[in-house]
């Protein structure tokens, strides 16, 4: 007699046993769901306030061609964390990897140096995607009210601090709602990040409504594509022609566009104002804004205990996500570049948008310049905001179940505070709050400095980024034997992937170190490396005199023999 399907266990839960965990979150998380939470994780449009000085360290070719480069060598990332993610279905994901992996002697060493790399990657993250929305209200505000050459107004720093807080209090306080809410909340992510072409059609043509663009020889022409929507079957469907969509709009809507000569092949740099004179070091800054844009996808593996089959969901989720957002976010980028109307202006303090944000500029230029105000220019902001709006509130979720996991092994000060699960929807409500208060206290600066973005975003990589670095060399180095493969296998491609995966970190996170403007001063220093440095400094020293002689790693909760780990 055939086992009776219903009570055949989750082979993500069965592997979680095997590994020594109990299943205490809910596991209820689809193939789509799962991969919603982790596409918000990485929006495209997360790169916009990065996007000005990357087209002036070294023109538009560099940034353009940049985005192919970047997203080339972060597949081998993420396919060597796709295969170990099959292997290990774990909302440890990273740290746990990383103490498997490294075998009982060098374990628990790179499980803390992994654990700690990411907890600081990702609240810095909170932090980043924080001041993006900020940065984009402020700008809506500015041009709903009239510019800045209107009178528009222009939040002040106090004003821009508490858009900050309040946007964090809002994550934290959906984030203590079960995960299917903001599963629901970033399937709307998704459609809102695909279309936003429709809806600016919707707001530039009023009444006529535009589904489909259709890209003529000669000239742009507009028809109509019935497309009856369904979330689940056409979603990588919908996300293409979402991309292609962003590609063609604001250019079509732009009076003037650059040739493909310039977007593609035009490359300067701009020593007078960024002080980088070296064509080397200009394009190693000008590719941070892809480096930054095209890394979260791990988010896949956090929620792998709350996802059916997680040994599979896991490595899909998170090679789809990526993929998607590699045409998506070059589709956006591009659009963006072939819209330009006066390179100069855009940095013009005395320009509608004050020199403050260059895309907001670029798209004012384009709605205004076609329908002589500033409604489209508005909405499109808006639909960036959103963007930032659901990478936040995931991003905020990764947090707390980074916390949660680090927590649940004993591995920071008051774990049993912030492993604690609320009774009912079993969301770790504790360690949410947790990430939020960190994410408040770091915007505390914002009153005093203005390169509070470029240490949000430089810790953001390194630290996030560079928790990837660690797993990944685990699984190069050790024998292969010893390493029991999930449905999704590399076999012997495995060790190419992970060496050339493990080399691009390293450059990526070395990048985020240097400065970024010259001459160095307060105002323009690179203060991650100082950032970093404190706060590994202080974990280090914790380990030596005494975390080494307590935390062994990831701790078992039930006793399940593993014969390989």
């Amino acid at each position: 007699m055939s086992a009776n399907p219903v009570l055949e266990m989750d082979s993500g839960e069965k592997r979680l046993n095997e590994l020594g965990y109990k299943q205490e979150l809910r596991r209820e998380m689809t193939l789509f769901k799962t991969m919603a939470i982790t596409f918000s994780c990485i929006s495209a449009f997360s790169g916009t306030p990065l996007y000005g000085q990357s087209l002036r360290y070294a023109g538009p070719a560099t940034l353009v061609w940049g985005w192919v480069v970047v997203s080339f060598f972060t597949w081998f990332v993420a396919i060597a964390m796709a295969e170990i993610c099959s292997s290990f279905p774990t909302t440890g994901s990273l740290y746990f990897w990383a103490a498997h992996l490294a075998g009982p002697r060098w374990g628990p060493f790179a499980s803390w140096c992994c654990a700690w790399l990411e907890t600081i990657g990702v609240i810095f993250a909170i932090g980043a995607q924080t001041y993006s929305g900020s940065q984009a209200l402020q700008m809506i505000i500015l041009l709903a009210t009239g510019t800045n050459k209107g009178g528009g107004y222009f939040a002040s720093k106090g004003v821009f601090l508490c858009l900050y807080m309040a946007l964090i209090l809002i994550w934290a306080v959906l984030n203590t709602f079960k995960l299917q809410v903001i599963a629901f909340l970033n399937i709307i992510s998704i459609w809102w990040q695909v279309f936003p072409s429709t809806v600016l059609c919707l707001a530039s043509f009023h009444s006529k409504i535009y589904i489909c663009m259709i890209v003529g020889p000669r000239r742009p022409s507009v028809g109509f594509c019935l497309i009856r929507p369904s979330i689940y079957g056409h979603c990588l469907f919908s996300n293409v022609v979402g991309g292609l969509l962003v590609i063609v709009m604001l250019p079509l809507v732009a009076q003037s566009t650059q040739p493909a000569s310039y977007v593609f092949t035009h490359f300067e740099t701009s020593p007078e104002s960024t002080g980088v004179s070296s064509i080397p070091y200009a394009v190693i800054l000008s590719v941070l804004l892809s480096i930054y844009s095209l890394f979260g996808y791990d988010a896949a593996a956090h929620l792998t205990e709350e996802t059916k089959g997680a040994d599979r969901t896991g490595p899909k989720a998170i090679l789809s996500s990526l993929g998607i957002i590699s045409v998506f976010g070059w589709a956006y980028y591009l659009s963006l570049t072939f819209s330009i109307r006066d390179l100069e202006y855009l940095y013009n303090a005395d320009n509608e948008t004050a020199g403050a944000l260059v895309p907001a500029q670029i798209i004012y230029d384009a709605f205004y310049g076609r329908f002589q105000n500033s409604t489209g220019a508005v909405v499109f902001l808006c639909i960036i905001w959103g963007s930032y709006f659901f990478c936040g509130l995931s991003t905020t979720t990764t947090a707390a179940r980074v916390v949660y996991a680090l927590s649940r092994d004993n591995g920071i000060p008051f774990s049993p505070i912030w492993r604690k699960l609320h009774p009912r929807t079993k969301v770790p409500t504790n360690a949410v709050w947790l990430c939020a208060a960190i994410g408040l206290l770091l915007g505390l600066p914002i009153l005093k400095l203005d390169v509070v973005f470029t240490a949000f975003i430089s810790v953001s990589t390194i630290g996030w980024v560079g928790s990837y670095a660690v797993p990944i060399f685990a699984r190069l180095v050790m024998a292969e034997e010893n390493f029991k493969p999930g449905p999704f296998y590399l076999g012997r491609a495995s060790r190419p992937v992970c060496l050339v995966a493990f080399l691009w970190i390293c450059y990526a996170c070395s990048a985020f170190l240097l400065p970024t403007f010259y001459p160095l001063g307060w105002k323009t220093f690179n203060y991650a490396p100082v950032a970093v440095s404190v706060v590994l400094t202080v974990v280090m020293l914790w380990w030596a005199l005494d975390a080494r002689n307590w935390f062994k790693g990831p701790v078992r909760n039930i006793d399940v023999r593993n014969e390989n780990y």
